[in-house]
Order: C-alpha cells, then structure tokens, then sequence
C-alpha cells in the first residue's frame, strides 16, 4: 500500500463495530506514514520564540528556526508581560479552580475585559479559556436550529463546528466572493442568517474583503461576526485588526479574536453590544461549564496589550519582515499563494509525499514550519505555512530562505 495515497479524510467514517477502537486500517496507514506523520506533534525543548529546539527520535534537542508558533509581535517573554504574569501568579495562585459564572473571577478578569471593551470600541466583552472552545461557545450560544450560517469557503474549523453544535444549517460560500455571498443569502431568505468570515485567514494569509461582503450583508439585512485572531494586534492604525485597517469597525456585528497569536498567551475574547454579551455569557456552555483563565494568564495578556498598543513599532516590524520574507520566496520561484501579511504558505500543490519529503528535509536543515494536507486544504493545495514574527531578525529571514533553497 503507498500510504501516502491517503489522508485523514479517507479514515473519518468508522469502519468496525466499536466506537472505541479505531478502524485497523487507520492504525497501520499511521504505522506506514510515521516518517511523515512525525512532523506533526514536535516535543519543543524550548518556548515558541524564534529561536527554539524541537526533540528528535535520538532524545536529543536540536536548534531550529521557529516559522510555526504565533507568536507574532515577540510578546512571549517580553519582560513587561512576563512580571505581570508573575506577579498574578504570587497573588492568585495557578488556577481559577472554577467556572466565572458559578465561581467568580478575579478583578483581573474584569479589568481586562473593560479594556477589551474600550480597545475595540464595543460596549462589552468577555473572556473565553480556549480559542475554540470561544468560537464555539459563541456560536453555540446565539445559534439555534433553523439558523443558517454562512461561512467563508476557507473559515476556520471552530466556526464551522459551532454552528453544527447549535443545530444549525453551515452554508459555505465561495471565499472572498460577495457575489456568491449574496446567492446563498438569498436562497435562505425567511431563516435567522449570520455571516462568519475572517480577518486575516489562518493558512493562506489574505485580508478578507470586508467592505463589500459587508455591503451584501447591509442589503439583505444581516450581521457578521468577524474573527480577528491572526489580525488582531497585528495590522491597523493601532492594531485593532482587519475591521480597523478596512475602516469597517462598527459595521461590523460581534469582534471575536483569540489571545493565543499576538498577545502571546491563550485563551479568547468576543466583543459587541451589552446585551449580546450578557445573553452569551448565560448561554455560552464553554464559558459558563469551563474554569476561568488563571489568573497570571489573564495578567500577561492585559500587559501584552499595553505594549502591543503603545506605539506602532512592533507591527512595523513584523510588516516589514513579512515583506522581506515574502519577497525573498517570490525570488526562489516559490509561490505565496495570495498572502499580503505576516501568515505566508509555500504552496506545494499537488503531491503529498512531496510535502512530507520537502518537510523532513526542511525539518532537518533546521527551519520549523508547519505543513498542511488534505482535508485542512485542498488535495491541490497542500503547502506548508510560515508564521513570521517581530522578534524574527533579517539574519534569521536570510537563513530560512538559505534552507528553502537547499530543501524545495
């Protein structure tokens, strides 16, 4: 069997009688793969700063150049955020030990979430402590069956998921199209409708059109939650994101942004009207059923957002090196699919084995970026994704390059 003639799609559907035994064929294809498989899961010796180790099969920690960790504006150990954190960590302990709804939480909580507020110029905001599991509280919260969903062709699997949690109907459409938008919106005329997209897209790293999918939405009278998670902190005048850069900030229905990409942390937020967000936080089970961020978590972001703000250098930079890194790629005849921003693909196309090949040898050569298959991406999509960072320096862009050259 030529294993790499498969993908996860093709194991989904279980196959045998027992829910809690996956299908064998599943177990030997991951035998048969596992010199590609290993790219996924790396042990990390050290944080997702841009220098880091990954832990081979040897034991040993080797050195490589981290294009996979979100870590985009450098926050991760920013001495500011770190003794925040520490701080919150000697006066409220490890853990919140409970459920914000049942159990509280602290000040700290609370002072964040009126910054998150006044940041994104919402009337209220609450804090989730998990990125997904925020999407899909969000979602599962407002939704009900019998809604309609329209997601972006390309939205990310925590959206599409919290519909379907709700019982309600996910309905995509072409990405970035207003045109298709607006046929699916009017073949569901008669349904509660929301329209789900992105600010910057998670793999391909493209700027949604906000403006004129927008403008679909005002004409036939629907609203759109925007998830800023890659955008946010990292693009606009002061980095309020994709909504801020496109000058479409209040025509826009709910701001959703996790904390796990520039704010160098975990965890999530929405944001928009009181009475959205006091309905949420009722009706939002991953909220009211999950323990609260700790509180030295919640504290690192709160500082993270003060130095992200303060002044436009970081974003400055982190634009500046994703151009030098974009432009070095397009140099090597290496395509970036239709990536503006910090988010760069190196499309492979077609060609599994081909992308794990190409990964293993990348992996090796010391340079550390995540490849994505099928279903993730398109069968003639595969690529693999770069996160470029601030904290990234031009010796470091140069030496990645070096190491695409040799490998691709």
């Amino acid at each position: 069997m030529d294993a790499t003639r498969f993908s996860l799609a093709d194991f989904f559907l279980g196959f045998n009688d027992d829910p809690l035994q996956p299908d064998e064929a599943f177990t030997e294809w991951r035998e048969q793969t596992r010199w590609a498989t290993t790219l996924f899961e790396p042990a990390m010796g050290h944080g997702p700063d841009a220098h880091t180790t990954l832990v081979g099969e040897d034991g040993e920690a080797h050195p490589v150049l981290n294009f996979a960790s979100y870590n985009y504006l450098g926050l991760n150990k920013h001495p500011e955020v770190l003794a925040a954190a520490e701080q919150a960590l000697r006066d409220y302990g490890t853990g919140s030990c409970g459920s914000p709804l049942l159990s509280g939480a602290t000040d700290l909580h609370r002072r964040l979430e009126h910054k998150l507020a006044e940041f994104t110029g919402r009337e209220a905001a609450m804090l989730f402590n998990s990125g997904f599991g925020g999407a899909l509280g969000v979602l599962a919260g407002l939704l009900r069956k019998g809604d309609v969903a329209l997601l972006d062709g390309r939205a990310h699997i925590c959206l599409i998921d919290g519909v379907k949690l709700a019982g309600a109907r996910p309905v995509l459409f072409d990405h970035d199209d207003p045109a298709d938008l607006d046929k699916r919106l009017k073949e569901h005329v008669g349904a509660r409708r929301v329209v789900l997209a992105e600010g910057i897209y998670s793999i391909h790293g493209d700027v949604a059109k906000l403006p004129e999918l927008l403008d679909v939405c005002e004409s036939n009278g629907v609203g759109m939650l925007v998830d800023e998670a890659h955008s946010v902190l990292t693009v606009g005048p002061t980095g309020r994101g994709a909504v801020e850069l496109l000058g479409v900030s209040d025509r826009v229905g709910l701001y959703y942004a996790t904390f796990s990409k520039a704010f160098a942390s975990i965890g999530s937020f929405v944001a928009g009207d009181k009475e959205v967000i006091d309905y949420l936080r009722w009706y939002a089970n991953s909220y009211a059923f999950s323990a609260a961020l700790p509180a030295s978590v919640v504290a690192g972001i709160d500082a993270a957002l003060d130095v992200a703000t303060r002044d436009d250098s970081l974003r400055n930079q982190l634009a500046e090196n994703a151009a030098c890194f974009r432009d070095g790629l397009h140099a090597l005849g290496i395509d970036t699919g239709p990536s503006t921003t910090h988010v760069v693909p190196l499309m492979v196309g077609k060609g599994r084995r081909r992308l794990y090949e190409v990964g293993n040898k990348l992996r090796e050569q010391g340079l550390f970026v995540s490849p994505f298959d099928y279903p993730s991406v398109p069968d003639d999509g595969l690529c693999f994704r770069a996160c470029v960072s601030a904290a990234h320096t031009r010796e470091d862009l140069d030496a990645a390059l070096q190491i695409v050259k040799a490998c691709w």
